[in-house]
């Protein structure tokens, strides 16, 4: 689920650290609010109120009388008016006030103002090699004349037309992710500069209504030392990271790139703040890289590629002269992995044909620095890999398929982790009666770990009790322990302005391709299993999807917001059913891997 609003539920909950009985013991007999807490902010055109009551009288919302289920439990929506909005529950002679702030999700103008200020770019200091283009915006009224001032030039700036504003990844859970036109303009102008060295802040001027304003950007401008027609020496930075986080952009709202090893070398050709842009276009954050000051810059050939093959794994090695920057594409039946700053004088590669997982490895010089290594594989389930530098060489293991039982419900030899969302002080999403997602996460963990067990399965769980467990100790468990399969189970809720009323079901979360088949079979015979409704499969970019040591999906099981949806998931027999339907869906997808496995002549 959208994790901003879990954190919002763990702090709008307070009796989460209670000692003398669970948090939703005490909302019984009374009228209960899990959610909104008071004085929310948020930016959404509506919100839902997830509470209960007893249900033998009715509960208002500012003199409404609204739905509940059989059990008391309610989730109904309401309008948002920009500014304060005051709401007042009544049950019998109970009440619960909250005032919830919407704010406008658009830009806006102050009084007397022309333009945003806010809206300047660049808003933090930025680095450019010479001759690259250097381009600057700003939010203002329609028909302005804009300049920039910055060292001896004067850059005209041109409306591009009315703001367009997109919606967050979020929205897209609530059926909504169009983007939005503002009433503003964008106006942006790029130009160049030849001469390396500092250039100090743009200065804007803005001209409209009869008005002129002045403002400068937060971001002050540097030219590298070297332009690109002399790129012999430059700075040259080495990551420190075990896997560095390589981004589209300078900033943690970009997307993810490859990972690069530790070890990988490249030049720095741009920096915006703490960001580094490398040679290849990726970007880094300053604090997963070490400079190697000034040098000349990082480029590799290679020769032959060595071949092994382990008891549990194949295992590729390129030998470089330096460590150079990687892009690995993973697809159902082939894996492409690029070498940047690479050239080949490639004559020889070693490949048996009864390697349990490789049927072809070709390669391609993309250009004369780039080359292109192509692994066919012989199935479309892949169990996963591991990448990392030694020295110089880069070593690439594809694992095995696990060994696997011909008969379906015998999970004898398969290694399964499961990793109950939440817990200590993270509460999760929460329901109705303030019932934590954390408890139901860890009670079908450790049900669903004892039946699997009780199948031959050896089962990992990342947490055994109530404990906080961090993101990076659950991924780290994942990569050292390398089961078969990765599952962590979650229970769901929406972003403000979803429908928590009418908004049920189970989905499944994927970010590598070797985990789609297996997320995308769990999803559709827990749907078909159980006749529950379908919130779909998505592609996300989660920590506890993102490892690929290991195919890893996500479930969302059901939503905890949804009033009648709670009471399925906190029925004890639907827990048990759901258990089973686990395990079973567990049983058959690897029941069919093992068929898939067999020679063709024996199927």
């Amino acid at each position: 689920m959208n994790v901003m609003l879990k954190t919002a539920f763990s702090f709008a909950f307070g009796c989460g650290m209670s000692i003398m009985l669970p948090c939703w013991a005490q909302t019984e007999g009374r009228l209960f609010l899990a959610y909104p807490p008071d004085q929310h902010q948020t930016q959404a055109s509506q919100i839902f109120f997830i509470g209960s009551a007893p249900p033998n009288a009715e509960v208002t919302i500012n003199g409404q009388r609204i739905d509940r289920s059989p059990a008391g439990y309610f989730a109904p929506s309401f309008p948002l008016q920009l500014g304060e909005n005051r709401f007042l529950l009544r049950y019998q002679g109970q009440e619960i006030r909250r005032t919830i702030t919407r704010r406008s999700d658009q830009p806006l103008l102050t009084p007397g103002s022309i333009f945003i200020p806010a809206s300047l770019t660049p808003a933090q200091d930025m680095a450019r090699l010479p001759g690259e283009a250097i381009c600057f915006s700003v939010l203002a009224v329609p028909q302005a004349k804009v300049t920039v001032k910055l060292g001896q030039q004067l850059i005209p700036l041109s409306s591009q037309g009315p703001a367009v504003q997109l919606p967050t990844n979020a929205a897209l859970l609530n059926g909504d992710n169009q983007p939005q036109v503002n009433s503003l303009d964008k106006y942006q102008g790029c130009t160049t500069f030849l001469q390396s060295g500092s250039l100090g802040q743009p200065q804007f001027q803005v001209q409209a209504l009869g008005r002129t304003q002045a403002g400068s950007a937060v971001g002050r401008i540097t030219l590298l030392d070297q332009g690109p027609s002399a790129l012999s020496h430059t700075e040259v930075m080495a990551v420190t990271s075990e896997a560095g986080v390589t981004r589209t952009g300078p900033g943690s709202d970009y997307s993810r790139l490859t990972p690069l090893p530790k070890g990988t070398q490249a030049s720095v050709t741009g920096a915006e703040g703490d960001w580094l842009r490398l040679d290849y276009g990726a970007w880094i954050h300053r604090s997963e890289t070490r400079s190697l000051g000034n040098k000349v810059l990082p480029r590799s050939v290679i020769r032959s590629v060595a071949y092994r093959r382990l008891a549990d794994a194949t295992e590729l090695r390129f030998p470089l002269e330096v460590p150079v920057p990687i892009t690995l594409e993973l697809g159902l039946d082939q894996l492409q992995l690029t070498l940047h700053n690479t050239t080949a004088q490639t004559d020889t590669i070693r490949l048996d044909a009864e390697d349990p997982v490789l049927k072809l490895l070709t390669w391609q010089q993309v250009n004369p620095q780039q080359i292109t290594y192509t692994l066919k594989f012989k199935s479309q389930q892949q169990w996963g890999y591991d990448l990392r530098y030694e020295g110089t060489t880069l070593v690439l293991s594809l694992r095995h398929p696990p060994v696997l039982s011909p008969t379906q419900g015998n999970l004898r030899g398969i290694k399964i982790l499961l990793d109950p969302g939440h817990g200590g002080s993270e509460l999760g999403s929460v329901g109705p009666n303030g019932y934590p997602e954390k408890a139901i996460n860890l009670l079908i963990s450790q049900n669903l770990a004892k039946t699997l067990r009780q199948r031959g399965a050896t089962v990992y769980l990342t947490r055994e009790n109530d404990q906080a467990v961090s993101l990076a100790e659950r991924v780290r468990q994942i990569n050292t322990l390398k089961p078969n399969i990765a599952l962590s189970i979650h229970y769901n809720a929406l972003p403000d302005g979803g429908d928590a009323l009418n908004t049920q079901g189970i989905s499944a979360f994927w970010y590598q391709p070797q985990a789609q088949p297996l997320a995308a079979f769990l999803q559709q015979e827990l749907v078909k299993r159980l006749n529950r409704s379908s919130y779909g499969l998505y592609w996300n970019n989660l920590a506890l999807t993102r490892p690929y040591s290991t195919p890893s999906v996500l479930l969302e099981l059901g939503f905890m917001i949804n009033p009648q949806e709670f009471e399925w998931i906190t029925d004890p027999q639907a827990q048990g059913q759901l258990v089973q339907a686990l395990a079973d869906s567990l049983s058959a997808w690897f029941f069919q891997q093992a068929a898939s496995q067999r020679p063709l002549e024996t199927r």
